[in-house]
């Protein structure tokens, strides 16, 4: 590309440079943000958690702290493709109504014995129309709810939505979070550990599951491009510095069960609280 600029003295014409390029991309490091992804999600170990599943056996079960669930005032379920075990147990057991969100199936689930509340909705970082279909942040959806301030439980799993949605996610809304279940999809980009790090401002990462549906030896240290995790909030979770958390969680299941597992190694050595 060449720039011309036309010199307004006498005596003297335009003049023609060469633009300097654009600079070249700086390559990702991917082993480096898998390892830095890898350390950020090592969890802890808490001194008042009950263990629990709840939801599916298998694909669309979910560790949580059962003892940690009383305050909470209201249930998110972040992609429920026509079935959400998670969020009608919960809603059924709390008493609470469940907001479900899902803009691609919008087949209403069974949910007996629970208060279910459907929008044809996505989640996102902003609120707009994408092919027809209608996205909105996690804080607006909360509002328009008449949650905003309220403690809620929340389960998300949107294919890759999640990163961006937490990114844009005011600390006022994290901060009403008590326990968060997120599905996260993907390994290698920067911003993943950038997310991971903005919830651990106010979460502990208390449970780490690897769905073997995408086990992959090329993604290590992690053992899997999509993972579940569990995290407490830091107001309500009481960590224990020397405790060694129970690594891979039995009430854990395999998501597929017709194939090999591929959890992380059991701890061995205790870790801090970060």
């Amino acid at each position: 590309m060449r720039t011309c600029l036309l010199v307004l003295f006498v005596g003297v014409t335009a003049a023609c440079r060469q633009a300097d390029p654009a600079p070249a991309p700086v390559p990702i490091d991917r082993l480096a943000v898998r390892t830095q992804l890898e350390a950020e999600l090592r969890p802890v170990k808490l001194t008042n958690c009950e263990f629990a599943r709840v939801g599916d056996a298998h694909d669309g079960g979910y560790v949580i702290c059962q003892n940690l669930l009383p305050g909470a005032q209201a249930i998110y379920s972040y992609g429920i493709s026509a079935s959400d075990q998670w969020g009608c147990a919960l809603s059924s057991r709390m008493a609470l109504p469940v907001h479900q969100y899902d803009c691609f199936n919008t087949t209403r689930p069974a949910c007996g014995g629970a208060s279910p509340v459907f929008h044809e909705e996505c989640v996102g970082p902003a609120r707009e129309t994408r092919e027809g279909r209608l996205f909105d942040t996690i804080e607006a959806q909360m509002t328009r709810n008449g949650d905003a301030g309220k403690r809620v439980v929340m389960k998300m799993d949107v294919e890759g939505s999640e990163w961006q949605s937490f990114l844009a996610t005011p600390d006022s809304v994290l901060a009403s979070i008590d326990q968060l279940s997120v599905e996260f999809h993907g390994v290698e980009e920067p911003e993943y550990v950038e997310a991971i790090k903005r919830l651990k401002q106010h979460f502990y990462v208390v449970n780490v599951h690897y769905n073997n549906w995408t086990c992959h030896p090329d993604v290590r240290p992690l053992m899997a491009l999509v993972y579940e995790v569990l995290f407490v909030n830091k107001r309500i979770g009481v960590a224990d510095p020397a405790g060694v958390p129970q690594v891979p969680n039995p009430l854990d299941a395999p998501n597929n069960w017709e194939r090999a597992d591929c959890q992380a190694p059991a701890a061995t050595e205790s870790k801090s609280p970060r």
